[in-house]
């Protein structure tokens, strides 16, 4: 990928989106009005935008359930029965892993508590979790309230790693540092893939090699990684994750989660699981005996039968992405999340007003940029938003930006930075 010589101009800009080979996908989308015009649209990482063609996909299963009822589960197109086999291709794809490895199911909180049964199992000797400081609150009470069910205090238990002195994200080493120093108690690593904060992507193959190095459990919670960043889950030995499908993966709000666990834990049934009639053994299912007998791979991990209807949403986006293909929408990714860093250093300059706390190695980041507002913050979000740009504030001084490559343009990129810079000189 060559990387362009970036300029703050609009020519630039219209130039770019016109050699843009994924530019017919924005197409694709509907976008939001604000204040009477078209939201310059910068939110996908709390909520992707809606893919035209949901409507149509759901219908399509409204339709079945019209017409055939209780029959849908086994007759017609993608019958219900073996409905959550239609995403696995392109999970597989987006997070790096076998279809075996990954099936769509539940949200993401339930997931997760789902799989720390499985994955935390703390003795005397070995109880420790370690994760990064400042977790998004999901993920802390998770921690938290998994620590207390098994009897243990949360401040002895969890170990926070926070960045040095004066840093806002962590370093890798740090990060094993710690693993190391603890391996005699330590049962579970369990972090973010992408810090929501600071838009952090985490070095998750050196982590994963540390933990287990450790004799511990590795997973990951990838709410804004998924469909946004690389993953290698499988080839990094992961040993679970899971994610959202709202945000970069589009389908609609609080919609369907996904798992992967890793094969290598795709036969054993005796680990620990809280289990469900649609985690048994497909063939067997209907004999309706005791005694559970989990399905292979991650399709063991599930509890109740599919919804139909969230499916159908998280497919039409799902077919989206792999028209567009990953690879493809990743090195987009990096030159519109580029420009923006471009224009964002040349109108910030010297004045230290404005500072992006995510690392400036493309490598270690997805799309999204988190804007250090030393002065007027929250007044320069506002100002953003009454010129139609929807962007994320976070307490107490951080406006988060991700321009998405499916639906963004350069052209997006620079009426932010644009409108922006007017704001600085107004409110900062």
């Amino acid at each position: 990928m060559e990387k362009p010589i970036y300029k703050y101009s609009e020519e630039f800009a219209r130039e770019m989106d016109q050699k843009d080979p994924l530019k017919s996908f924005r197409d694709r989308f509907l976008f939001p009005q604000v204040n009477g015009k078209q939201a310059i649209y910068f939110c996908g990482n709390s909520l992707g935008l809606q893919p035209k063609s949901v409507q149509t996909y759901i219908q399509k299963e409204l339709d079945n359930w019209a017409n055939l009822a209780v029959d849908g589960h086994f007759h017609g197109e993608d019958a219900w029965y073996h409905i959550r086999k239609k995403s696995k291709p392109a999970l597989a794809e987006i997070v790096g892993a076998h279809e075996h490895e990954v099936v769509a199911m539940n949200n993401l909180s339930s997931n997760l508590h789902f799989l720390m049964v499985s994955f935390y199992q703390p003795t005397k000797e070995r109880f420790k979790i370690i994760t990064e400081a400042g977790a998004f609150p999901s993920d802390m009470y998770m921690l938290e309230t998994q620590v207390k069910f098994h009897g243990l205090d949360p401040d002895e238990a969890i170990i926070e790693i926070h960045p040095r002195h004066g840093e806002h994200t962590l370093r890798t080493e740090d990060i094993i540092k710690t693993i190391q120093e603890n391996k005699g108690q330590l049962a579970l690593v369990m972090m973010a893939g992408l810090q929501y904060y600071t838009g952090q992507v985490f070095d998750m193959k050196a982590i994963a090699k540390a933990g287990h190095e450790a004799g511990a459990k590795v997973g990951f919670d990838l709410a804004h990684a998924a469909g946004n960043a690389p993953l290698k889950l499988h080839d990094w030995g992961v040993d679970f994750a899971t994610w959202c499908s709202y945000k970069y993966m589009n389908s609609g709000p609080g919609n369907i989660s996904g798992v992967f666990v890793h094969e290598r834990h795709a036969e054993r049934p005796e680990l620990p699981r809280f289990a469900g009639w649609w985690g048994h053994d497909e063939a067997e299912r209907f004999k309706m005996e005791k005694g559970f007998k989990p399905m292979f791979g991650a399709d063991g991990w599930q509890l109740a039968n599919s919804n139909v209807l969230a499916l159908a949403a998280h497919q039409a986006s799902l077919d989206i992405f792999e028209e567009a293909g990953f690879s493809n929408l990743r090195e987009k990714s990096m030159l519109l999340t580029g420009y923006l860093e471009f224009l964002i250093e040349a109108i910030s300059g010297e004045s230290g007003v404005l500072e992006i706390i995510t690392p400036k190695n493309a490598d270690e980041r997805g799309c999204q940029l988190s804007l250090l507002v030393h002065k007027g913050g929250k007044a320069v979000f506002d100002a953003l938003y009454e010129e139609s740009i929807v962007g994320d504030w976070r307490h107490p001084n951080v406006i988060r930006v991700a321009p998405t490559p499916l639906y963004n343009s350069y052209l997006d990129v620079y009426q932010f930075a644009r409108i922006l810079e007017q704001s600085l000189q107004k409110f900062a």
